[in-house]
This record gives C-alpha cells, structure tokens and sequence, in this order.
C-alpha cells in the first residue's frame, strides 16, 4: 500500500463577507479530495479567522494524483437553524501538488459559486505532498455541522495550534483591497513541526490549548504598509510602556503621580553613583616605602577598580562608578584603597556606607560635592584620607556616560581596556568637502632620460584617492589636458594634494617629471559657481621636495618645471556620505547655506528583545550588543551590555531637524572588540530606518521593530528593536514652505553632478567617514560605518532588479486597473455603469470647464477615503516587497559574492548566462517600443510613400471638416464609438490599428 498522502494546512482567510446580519461571520473550512472531506473548527464572529490546522488525504494511485482536485469551501455557520452559507471556495488541481519542501503558503482569491454571487476574500493554504510513513491520514469528520467549541481532532502527527499562532493573527483587521494576488508568506517553524514527534506534538497541543483559554489579550500588531501581508514575526508591534512622563497610549502620555523626568522618552533606571575623586596622605607599603595605590569599590559581587599609580601617595582619578539598582545585592557600599602588589594586592584602608543613607540627586539640582573621608583599616588605625561622593540617580545624570556600569558588565571582571570599548558616546561626523582640481597645462617639462614624452598623464592623490587624467603627447615642452577631476576631503584637512606628471616609458614603467605638494587649507574656497583664479604650481623631482617647499630656496635655478591648476573647495554640494535615498542630511557643506532646524527628533532606545547568539563564551552562547544612530552629522552609541540576549538601554537623544524628506537609521551590533581588541570585527544584527516625514508632529511612537538580516540561506529575524520616537515642530508653516523649496543644494542644479560621478565620491565619502571616526574612543568601526551608510546598495542583485520591477508594475498598476476598467465599460460587462459613464462622458463634452474641477475633486475624494487607512506607524522593511520571500539560494549566493568575484569558473559562466537571458528579454521589450515609435514617424517621413499619402489625404480632410464643425462633435463621435455595444463589434481590429501595424520601423536597417 502507498505511503502518499496529501498534506493540506488551512492557515487562514482574510476579509470575508459578513452573513450573520451583524457584520460579522462564523466560519469554517471543508476539504474534499478523493471522496474524503476534512473540516477545521468553526471561528465565531471572526472575518479573517486563523486556524493552522493540518489535514492529510490518503492517496490510494500514485499515479492518479494530477489528476485529482482538491476543493476547500468557506461556509458561514449559523445556529440558529444549523445551516451554513456559502462565502467562496478554491478549486486546486495536480499542478498545485507539490513536494513538501517545495511547498509555501499562498492565498488564494475566493470564487464565486455562480454569477450572482456576492463573494469576496481570500484563503491562505499550504499544499504538499509527502511519503512520510509515520505520518498518519486524518480521521474524516461525519457530515454534521461542527460545533463551536469542539476542537478539531487531529492525529498526533498534526502540527499544533500554538499560542502564539493564535493570537498574533497575520491578517489585518482594516478593510483592505480586494485584489486578486497571491501572498508568499515563509513559514520558519514548518520543517521543525513536520519532523516533530507524536509526544511532543500531543505535550504542544494540550499546552495551547490551556494557553488558549487563559484570556491574555492580544498584542497590538500593525504591518509597515497598507495592506501588505507579511509574517506577523516580521511585523512591527506597538507597546505601551511606563516611561519618564508616564505610560504611552496610542501615542500620548499618560501622566503618573510623580514629577515628569526630562528623560521622557526611557524608562526611569536607578543606579548608585560613586565618584573616586582622589587620595592624600597615604601610608607607605613595602621596603621601599613606594606605593601603587588604586581603588576597590564594591557592592554585593559587582565591583569596579580605577587605574593605579605607581610610587605615590596623593593619587587622582576623578572616575564615577555606576551600580544599577537591579545589582545592588547587599544594603552596604565598601570602597577600599589597595596597594598594586605582584603576589597579592595589601589593603590600605576602606569607607564603608549603609545604601539607607545615601542621598537621591534629581537633576537640574547642581552635583553633590565630594568630601573627604578618613580611611580605616580596624584596631583604630586610620592613616590617610579619600575624597568621595556618593549618590543616587538615573540616566539622566550628566555622571552617566563617562561612569562604569555594572549592567554593562558580567559579575565575572573585564578588562580595563576592553572597557573603553564599552561606553556611550556622541560622535561628529567631519565636515565633508568636494575638491574640485582643474588640470590645464605644464610646461618646461623635461625627462631625466632626454627622452621625448609620449605619453604623459598628471596623478592626483588625496589620502587614499588616486586619479588620473587623460594621457596626450606633445613634441614640445608644452603638455595640456584642460581636465576636472573631483576628491572628497574632510576638514581640518590633514592631507595635502599630490600632484605628479607622469610619463609612460614603456609598458609597465612610469617616469614621474615633477611633483607638487599643495596644502588643501590654502585652496579657495566658494559656496556658488562662481569662476577660481588658476595658479601655476612649481614642480619638484621628488616628494620629500615637494612636502619641504624647496623651490622656495632655488631662485638660483634658471628654470623651472610648473603646472597649471585651479583647485577650489566647493562648499555649494552636499556630499552624500550614505544612499541618496535614505540620507540623514541634505544641507550645503558651507555653513552659510545653512537654514535654521525646523523642529527637533527624540528617540529612546529601551530595549533589543529575543536576541540570537552571536558567540561562545565559556561553553554558551551569548552576545556583547550595542546600539549606533545616525542622522546628519551626529553619530550616537549606546553602551555595551554584555552576555545578555534582552539588553536594557534606556538612552534618549536629540538631533535638530532641518529636512522632513530625511531618514534616521538605527543599528545594532555585536561587540567583538571585549575579548580580542581589534582583532574581530563587530557583527551586525540588524537596523531601522525612520523617515521623519511620516511621523506625526508631537506624537510618541512605542512600537518594537523586527531585526531582518538577509543571510545567505535567507532572511532572518535577528530581535527585536524597542524604541520610543518623537518628532517636535517648531513652526508649522516653515515646515509647509520648506516642501516647496528645493531638494538640495543649488549646486546641484546649476552644475550637476553625472549618476557615475556622484556614486564614486559617495563611496570615497564613506572612506573618509569610517577614516575619521575609527580614529575616535571608543572607535565606530569600519564595518559599522559601512552597514549604515548602506556602501554595498550599489550592487547587483537579482532579488533586488526583482523587487524594483515589481515595484514598477505596482507603481502602474492603478493606471493599469483604470485601463482594465475602461475595457469593462466599453464592453458592457455592467450596463448601469456603462450608461451612467456615456451620460458623464456626455457632460464633460457639452461643457468642458467641468473637466478639471471633476478631476481635481476625485483625486480630493480618493485623498480623504484613504485617510481612513492611513499607515499609523512608520514604514520597516518589508520582506515581500524586497523579495526576500521567494529568493532562490543561487540569487542569494550571487547577492552575497564578492566583487570581483571568488567562484569558480563554471559558476561565473552559467550566472553569466543567465543575465545575459534576462537581458534579451529587457532588449526585446525596448526594441518593441522603439519600434512602436518609429511607427509613428514613419507617418510623416515618407518611407512608405502610400501609407503616408493615405495619412497626408486623411489630415488635410480631418482639418477642413473640425474647421467647419465644433470641437465636441468629434470628441462625442469618437468617445460613443469606443464605447459601443458588443452587439455592434467585429471580433478583427478596427482599420486604424490595421494600418498602424502595417507601418514600416527601422528594425530592417539592423544587423
């Protein structure tokens, strides 16, 4: 007997039709294949019910199964007379029968049981195949209506309906568009439950069931886009938590009883402030009397040590310790003065305090001045005195970005070193220029060989940016290229511009002529287009020449090698540091183009939530993470909490806001740098990207975002990104004006830069910035700078030339809906709609001034319907619309390559194949219009001498006839004959598209 079975998961259905009178229904599902019929529970009052219930058909001929069909019917059931009524069914045939490895959920579109059917809505199924022999067939129901409250009996090898399947439901409850697509939704967990083993599938199900009835409410779940469906592990969730200004609802404060706190975007975090200032009058220790003091200060099993200083007495550390409440395990403070021993560290003396004691600072209240405290060491010695402070507060303290942190750190000591990886810092971007070098000409240029120049080129170098010029040749002394290349510079301007005249003497051998050292302080700087004063530049034979300045000593020298050059600062571009379609920053690099901020951005980064570990440490996995913002020119990082999957950060900042049409990214990353300093690289987890134009003015935003990484076997949720977001305007009508006011910089009109110049200076932008801030402490690595600058965006990618198609046809699918709705009025699908179309169409003829104030008022109608299903919450990244649902591996493989690349040949050969498939069929689309458009030339270009003299006679007639006859007679003739009725139609194309199609293109004249 065959093994074969037909696996059917009924996931969902989404936006049903309402039958019980009440808008809403009770729904359930039957399934028929091969003469057996399964049906799941009933869903009561529920329009896009959830039932991730498993069925499996026996297949009794293999070789029958294409043949066979499966239908899944909706019914609504009611009880008042146990009836059930019809809401859509799906008829699935062989081709739909697939291995159970190959097998995704799609949703089908509902169809009608007959014309007059009112059905809408559509089913989520996953349909396989398996030979799986521990997998048992489903028990058939009778044919009696299902009861509400029974549960659906399942065999063991069913997977379960977990609780959290349940309550997240992956369908929106807004009523959503009704277009007929099919949703590819991945499910991680499917693999795992398919191989699961009948125990623990019997443990899950008892164990949701419980869960079930346990009455938790729901979370609060809302999808990046309008009507998108992705899965609700990728969804972004909106929270309600107690912040510094009380709980967030629906994106207003609810005030609490206490005082607001000025940090009103985090939780409140208590720490215990101890500032170790310095020491005096300490005893000395050992034979020679020396001391190496430093100092202890310990609560419970955290502790924290300063620095010690060798042979001295009266040390100064002026370092502040920070103990969070949470790890606080003794009601005493003990901080001891040591002395540095190589065997063992000798206690000099301690201060103890009773936690009961200490004071509470609340800021603005100015800081606690320290006092001096004598140290005891018991039996009544006390020698030596240590100067202290001790307090509690928050994070809002000034003392809490520069203070070592107990949550930051296991109990287990970390070195001092790795520490200073660890801390919370703002950095500054460097102020970014373009340098713009003209190359005119050289003259008295002279080879050491005496030999003639052939092919001469001048090599400019900033840093690591290297370009050449064009080479040319010359018989004489006089060389001119009359060339522009541009750099990227950053102030202050350590580098200086290199300039080499080069000649090539043979095929892998260059002969420099001279070089200059030009310091980029000295070059002119201007914010418009106005012209720069060329100079000529003395050339030196070497570089330790040029950098010393030395034609200045050489006056006695009769002649000298120069260059002509015009080398100018432009301060008039904004220098994209980032993808220009996500930048933080659009403001002019001069300072005096700058406008003032129009309102201000606040974020709360609380919490990264069901983190995956990223490294091994004793025997475990665990992760090191940390948090990077960015927006304009300020860069901030969260401190480091280590071995913890759910760190708590509770740090707020604020950047000005200039531009609304603006992006803050956010992203989280791994710190490899705790046990290997600068050894590994930072490892990313995943980012965020909010664009200030889509949050309301004054609104707190609380939502956790899903941490996507694409991976090479796919995408992947890495956590959960907890932040609290809100946008402050300071003047509502310079926020409105500035929507009518250029993008950027008039630069950029007046003299633009090309696509490929501007992506090679963004990418040399991106060098300098990572150049820069690597260089700061703690250092944001290089491989930090680029994650969030996005430096491989301008990379192919099958999955990403996918995904912009897609988003083509998404962009032209309304026009296209119009076009595919016109088609319907001319055909008479709907009588009453066609009649009532002939009747406005007759109207907007007779009187045309009613034309566009139509228009105007149905894009205003269409503007304030949608409002109703406006996005609440800011877009995230979307899986479906990036394509990384249906990516094959290949695609991710290539995606993932190097450039250039590291596979092997064979690979190479047959991706290269490939793409060159994908652009035949580009070229064959682009060769037809070109070919529709040389039609219409060929009208008048007399290269079919009838066709056009046909067209010649038709103008010269069209012309006299609209002369003599009102111009709404023939828009009338025209618009009625479009619209006539089928009865009055010929099924072979009207005359006018026979002769267009006759008309004669220039693909004769290509090869």
């Amino acid at each position: 007997m065959s093994n074969l079975k037909l696996g059917v998961e009924v996931v969902g259905a989404h936006d049903l039709m309402p039958k019980d009178g009440q808008g809403s229904s009770s729904t359930y599902v039957e399934l028929h294949f091969d003469g057996q019929k399964f049906r799941t529970s009933t869903k009561e009052k529920d329009l896009s019910p959830v039932w991730n219930e498993k069925f499996y058909f026996n297949v009794t001929d293999p070789n029958k199964l294409p043949n066979l069909t499966l239908d899944a019917c909706v019914y609504h059931y009611n009880k008042s007379n146990s009836s059930k009524i019809f809401l859509g069914k799906i008829h699935l045939t062989g081709p739909s029968f697939v291995p159970y490895s190959d097998a995704v959920v799609l949703h089908y579109p509902l169809e009608k049981k007959n014309v007059f059917s009112r059905i809408k809505g559509e089913l989520g199924l996953k349909v396989f195949v398996t030979d799986d022999p521990s997998i048992k067939s489903s028990y058939p129901l009778h044919d009696v209506e299902p009861s509400v409250d029974a549960v659906q009996r399942t065999t063991p090898d069913q997977s379960p309906v977990s609780f959290a399947n349940t309550i997240l439901n992956v369908f929106s409850r807004k009523k959503n568009d009704t277009r007929h697509t099919f949703h590819n939704l991945p499910n991680s967990n499917e693999e795992k439950q398919h191989k699961s083993s009948p125990s623990e599938a019997a443990k899950m199900i008892d164990h949701g069931k419980h869960e079930i009835k346990s009455g938790l409410p729901p979370p609060r779940v809302f999808h990046a886009y309008p009507g998108s469906s992705s899965p609700m592990d990728y969804a972004i969730k909106e929270t309600r938590p107690y912040l510094g200004g009380g709980q967030v609802v629906g994106g207003r404060v609810i005030r609490g009883y206490g005082a607001a706190s000025s940090y009103d975007l985090v939780e409140p975090m208590h720490y215990l402030f101890v500032r170790v200032v310095k020491a005096r009058d300490l005893p000395s220790k050992g034979v020679t009397g020396g001391l190496d003091p430093y100092v202890e200060v310990k609560v419970g099993n955290f502790k924290g040590t300063t620095k010690h200083y060798e042979k001295t007495q009266d040390p100064e550390w002026n370092q502040v310790f920070a103990f969070a409440r949470e790890n606080q395990q003794s009601t005493s403070l003990e901080v001891v003065v040591k002395d540095k021993n190589m065997l063992l560290d000798g206690v000099v003396g301690a201060v103890r305090f009773d936690l009961n004691d200490v004071p509470t600072r609340v800021p603005p209240n100015s800081p606690l001045a320290p006092e001096w405290y004598r140290l005891d060491k018991g039996k009544d010695k006390k020698k030596g005195e240590l100067m202290l402070a001790v307090w509690f507060g928050t994070q809002a303290d000034e003392a809490f970005p520069d203070a070592w942190h107990s949550d930051a750190l296991s109990p287990s000591e970390i070195s001092s070193p790795a520490y200073a990886h660890m801390r919370s810092k703002v950095y500054l971007s460097p102020r970014l220029w373009y340098v713009r070098v003209k190359v005119i000409e050289a003259q008295d240029l002279h080879s050491s060989e005496n030999s003639q120049i052939h092919d001469a080129y001048v090599k400019l170098q900033i840093g690591n940016q290297i370009l050449k010029t064009k080479p040319v040749q010359s018989r004489n002394m006089v060389l001119r290229w009359d060339q522009e290349l541009m750099f990227v510079a950053a102030e202050p301007f350590e580098e200086h511009l290199i300039v080499s005249v080069e000649n090539r003497v043979g095929p892998s051998k260059d002969e420099t002529l001279g070089v200059a050292a030009i310091p980029l302080s000295e070059a002119d700087k201007r914010a418009d287009d106005r012209a720069i004063h060329t100079r000529w530049y003395h050339l030196e034979e070497s570089m330790s020449s040029a950098m010393d300045g030395e034609h200045e000593k050489k006056e006695k020298d009769k002649f000298f090698s120069r260059i002509h050059l015009s080398v100018c600062l432009d301060g008039g571009y904004h220098v994209f540091d980032g993808s220009t379609y996500y930048s933080s920053d659009l403001r002019a690099t001069s300072k005096q183009l700058w406008k003032k901020p129009i309102g201000a951005l606040e974020i709360g980064i609380l919490s990264v939530d069901g983190l995956h570990p990223m490294k091994t440490r004793d025997g475990r996995g665990t992760t090191d993470t940390y948090c990077v913002a960015k927006y304009g020119q300020k860069w901030v990082r969260t401190r480091t909490i280590c071995d913890s999957l759910s760190p708590k950060y509770n740090e707020q900042y604020t950047w000005e806001v200039c531009d609304p049409a603006t992006v803050l990214t956010v992203g989280v990353f791994d710190n490899g740098q705790l046990n290997n300093p600068d050894g590994n690289k930072d490892l990313k987890i995943g980012k965020v990207r909010i664009r200030i134009s889509t949050l309301e003015a004054g609104r707190i935003y609380t939502n956790t975002y899903p941490l996507l990484v694409l991976h090479p076997s796919g995408v992947k949720k890495m956590g959960e990104l907890h932040m609290a977001i809100r946008f402050s305007c300071f003047s509502m009508v310079d926020l409105m004006q500035l929507y009518f006011k250029p993008h950027l910089p008039k630069m950029h009109y007046k003299r633009p830069l090309n696509i490929m110049e501007q992506e090679k200076l963004r990418l040399q932008a991106v060098n300098v910035v990572a150049a820069r801030l690597s260089r700061t402490e703690p250092p944001l690595r290089k491989e930090v700078v680029e994650y969030m600058c996005d430096t491989d965006s301008h990379l192919w990618s099958m999955r990403r030339s996918k995904a912009n198609f897609y988003r083509l046809m998404t962009v032209f699918s309304g026009i296209l809906s119009v076009v595919r709705w016109l088609g319907d009025v001319a055909a008479w699908k709907h009588p009453i709609t066609t009649v009532l179309v002939h009747i406005l169409f007759l109207m907007l003829v007779c009187f045309p001034e009613l034309l566009l104030p139509t228009a105007f008022l149905y894009m205003f109608v269409i503007g304030m319907w949608n409002w109703r299903f406006r996005p609440r919450y800011p877009p995230h990244m979307n899986t479906r619309l990036s394509y990384a649902e249906a990516v094959s591996p290949d695609e991710l493989d290539e995606e993932f390559d190097t450039f250039p690349s590291s596979k092997s040949p064979d690979i190479i050969r047959w991706r290269y194949d490939r793409l060159r498939s994908v652009a035949g069929r580009i070229q064959s689309v682009v060769g037809d219009l070109a070919t529709q458009g040389e039609r219409i030339q060929a009208l008048v270009n007399w290269r079919d001498p009838r066709a056009t003299t046909m067209f010649m006679v038709f103008c010269f007639v069209a012309a006299i006839v609209l002369y003599v006859t009102p111009f709404q007679l023939p828009i009338l003739l025209t618009g009625f004959y479009l619209m006539r009725h089928p009865m009055l139609r010929n099924k072979v194309p009207p005359a006018p598209v026979n002769f267009f199609r006759r008309l004669p293109a220039l693909t004769d004249s290509m090869l």
